[in-house]
C-alpha cells in the first residue's frame, strides 16, 4: 500500500445525489427488482461455494444493498468499505437499523485497502470490475485483494460469449463510427483474459455463476487465494 491508490474517471462521481440515485435505481420498476433478486440468488450461491465465510469485506459496498444478504448468517462479521463517503452515508441511512448495527464501515480504495495482510476470510466485490477497462488497472486491484483476503474473493463483471455482449459490441462500433470514441466507464472483458489475470494475481477459480447463461453479460466468480 506504499503507492497512492489508482484514481479512475468514475471514482469521483458518487456524490450524495448520485449515491441516492444508485440506491433508488435497483428499486425502480419490476425489471430492476427482478434483476436485484437474481443478483441476490447468485451471491448466495457464491457465498456457499466460498464456504460461508465468517469475516467478509464488502468492497465497494455502494448503498449497502447486499448488507441484508450478508447478514443472513448470524455469526458473520461484516466490514463494508467504499471509496465514496457519500455512498457510505447513504448506506447507513437507508438500510435497516438492525443490519447497520452489524456492519463496520470505513472509507478506502479497492486499490489500497486500509486493512492488514490476510485480515478477512473473503472479499465480496460486486459491480466494480466492469468499470475497469485496462488490465494495468485491474491487476493492482487483484493483487491487493490477494494481500487482504486469507481465503476467497467473490466478484462480478461483464464477460463475452453471450448475446448481450455481442449486441453491445455492435452498438459501440456503430456509436464510434458516428460520434467518435467518448468517455467509456463500462467494459466487457473476455473471459479468457480475466481468468488469466486471476491466475497472474495468485488466484484459482473455484467456480462461476452466470446471470442468464448465453444471454446476459454478468458473471460472478469465486476465487481462492493461493500462496505466492
Amino acid at each position: 500500500m506504499s503507492q497512492p491508490p489508482i484514481q479512475l474517471p468514475f471514482s469521483d462521481k458518487y456524490t450524495q445525489t448520485h449515491a441516492q440515485a444508485y440506491l433508488d435505481k435497483h428499486r425502480d420498476g419490476l425489471a430492476r427488482r427482478l434483476s436485484h433478486q437474481r443478483d441476490l440468488q447468485l451471491a448466495r450461491k457464491a457465498l456457499r461455494l466460498a464456504g460461508e465465510p465468517t469475516l467478509v469485506l464488502d468492497l465497494p459496498c455502494g448503498a449497502g444493498r447486499f448488507w441484508p444478504l450478508l447478514a443472513e448468517q448470524p455469526n458473520r462479521v461484516i466490514l463494508a468499505a467504499d471509496n465514496s463517503a457519500d455512498m457510505l452515508a447513504t448506506a447507513r441511512a437507508s438500510q435497516p437499523s438492525d443490519i447497520v448495527a452489524r456492519v463496520r464501515t470505513f472509507q478506502t480504495s479497492a486499490f489500497a485497502i486500509d486493512l492488514p495482510d490476510r485480515s478477512v476470510d473473503s472479499i465480496f466485490c460486486m459491480r466494480l470490475m466492469h468499470h475497469i477497462g485496462e488490465s494495468a488497472h485491474r491487476m493492482p486491484m487483484l493483487r491487493e485483494f490477494h494481500r487482504v483476503t486469507r481465503d476467497t474473493v467473490i466478484l462480478s463483471l461483464w464477460v463475452d460469449g453471450n448475446y448481450k455482449a455481442w449486441k453491445r459490441r455492435r452498438l459501440e462500433a456503430e456509436r464510434d463510427r458516428h460520434l467518435g470514441r467518448g468517455l467509456q466507464n463500462r467494459f466487457v472483458i473476455p473471459a479468457h483474459q480475466i481468468e488469466s489475470e486471476f491466475a497472474g494475481a495468485g488466484f484459482t477459480i473455484l467456480g462461476h455463476f452466470d446471470f442468464l447463461p448465453l444471454y446476459a453479460m454478468w458473471r460472478v466468480y469465486v476465487l481462492r487465494r493461493g500462496d505466492r
